[in-house]
């Protein structure tokens, strides 16, 4: 017989089936009701831990962030500091069945943050952790400090690419090539070593 779950494993199992509901009928069809349903336990197990649709929309939202920042902190350094920095990114990137789904529910959640509000500053911090992100990718192909104008320039192109090429690379089919989202941010980070030469060279 299975032990049973602790807190927060429970608490992350009904998050993922505030995730599937989202992807197989949508964010207007997350309740109390239809999570429970699709996470196996009683209505009354889930407002034990949620009392409210916003609490638990709130910590799928938050859940998702904490996984994704896990993710990207996982990436094994590379001695070819261009190729960690695309693998790094491409953690942000819906490239695989499994990313494409993560952005998807990602955006519908974020979407609800009209009805709720507390999701305004989750979005918030993961702008802000993207935008750093981006600056330490650049800071780290170009081997210089953030404290310079062109530097901060460089890491919110490199911000402003990744939240295009997202939204780009969720538009076409599933299963499309992808390949050209790579070369677009090889060419990318190839650029930010060329400003860091010329910069140097002044």
């Amino acid at each position: 017989m299975a032990a049973p779950l602790d807190r927060d494993a429970r608490k992350a199992h009904l998050a993922e089936a505030v995730w599937r509901v989202v992807l197989t009928r949508g964010i207007s069809a997350v309740s109390v009701r239809t999570v429970a349903e699709e996470a196996g336990v009683a209505v009354g197990s889930l407002r034990h831990l949620f009392p409210t649709r916003s609490e638990l929309v709130q910590f799928s939202a938050e859940l998702m962030l904490q996984r994704a920042t896990e993710r990207i902190q996982a990436t094994p350094l590379r001695d070819d500091l261009d190729e960690y920095v695309i693998d790094v990114i491409a953690q942000l990137l819906p490239l695989s069945p499994d990313s494409r789904a993560e952005l998807e529910i990602n955006l519908a959640l974020m979407a609800e943050a009209v009805a709720v509000p507390e999701l305004v500053a989750i979005r918030n911090e993961t702008q802000a952790q993207l935008a750093g992100l981006a600056l330490r990718m650049v800071e780290l192909v170009s081997g210089r400090s953030r404290e310079t104008a062109d530097l901060m320039l460089a890491g919110r192109r490199l911000h402003a690419l990744i939240d295009g090429l997202a939204i780009q690379l969720l538009h076409q089919p599933e299963g499309a090539d992808s390949q050209w989202a790579l070369e677009i941010l090889r060419a990318e980070v190839a650029g930010v070593h060329s400003g860091a030469r010329s910069v140097s060279s002044e």
